[in-house]
């Protein structure tokens, strides 16, 4: 191949990379109160290939964990999941009383209208791929 050749092969393969990124919308924290140590963060995802979330990190939290909240012989439960599905081309909905985001080991009170960064992580193809979120922070009751 010669140098144009592989410029344009170079270019096609990051054209594909970066379609290949999953898309966060509608993404916002429960603000919390003080002394409070964890909250939710709700966000829907859409995947243009099959990919899977596996966690994530932020610099307000000790840690970033995907969970599910569901109902088991009428007890609401929340549990840890080690990874969330995301089928191609369909958005996923991480919201209150479902699938959502923990973020755990709070550093300060989120306070409603500031912006919480945090650094999703994604697994597609073996690869692994970092999805970068501002969320804002809403006032909202203590359930998640």
């Amino acid at each position: 191949m010669n140098r144009t050749s592989l410029l344009l092969l170079a270019l096609t393969l990051a054209a594909g990379a970066a379609r290949a990124q999953t898309v966060a919308t509608d993404a916002w924290v429960r603000a919390t109160v003080p002394g409070q140590q964890a909250t939710g963060l709700f966000v829907e995802l859409k995947s243009p290939t099959p990919a899977r979330l596996t966690g994530g990190s932020s610099p307000v939290a000790a840690s970033v964990e995907v969970h599910e909240m569901r109902m088991d012989d009428g007890v609401m439960r929340m549990r840890a999941l080690p990874t969330l599905d995301l089928p191609a081309g369909q958005a996923v909905s991480l919201r209150p009383g479902s699938y959502h985001i923990m973020l755990m080991g709070l550093k300060a009170p989120l306070k409603a209208g500031s912006s919480v960064p945090v650094t999703l992580t994604i697994e597609r193809g073996g690869k692994t791929e970092s999805l970068e979120i501002q969320a804002p922070a809403r006032a909202g009751g203590a359930a998640h």
